[in-house]
């Protein structure tokens, strides 16, 4: 006989199981995931204006990267949080990832405009 206490998780990295997989947990996982992707591609894109800019240029570089290894190392929390959420059919938005990523985008935007305007 199944304990009803078998579907939670014998310590605390791994997540908690729902019926459906390919639901949402997966979903934001992934999206986040392209997110870091995509501010690590910003980054290294970022590196050709140092020729013409020079090393301010690596504000910004740093930025980005900092900012794609946080939302990557946030990964497994985030599934877990999103599949318990889920078994216990009440999940709440991220509303702290979102800001910060919004943070992290407006700084390296500022702070590669300064970067061109002080070439």
């Amino acid at each position: 006989m199944a304990s009803k206490f078998s579907d939670r998780p014998r310590n605390r990295l791994q997540a908690v199981q729902h019926a459906d997989p390919g639901l949402q947990p997966e979903r934001t996982v992934m999206s986040w995931g392209r997110t870091g992707l995509a501010t690590s591609v910003v980054a290294l894109l970022l590196i050709r204006w140092y020729p013409s800019v020079g090393g301010i240029v690596f504000v910004p570089v740093i930025i980005a990267l900092v900012g794609a290894g946080l939302i990557q190392m946030s990964q497994r929390r985030r599934y877990t949080v999103q599949t318990a959420g889920i078994a216990n059919e009440q999940v709440a938005s991220d509303f702290w990832a979102v800001f910060w990523m919004t943070v992290m985008s407006v700084l390296i935007a500022t702070s590669g405009v300064i970067a061109m305007w002080a070439a």
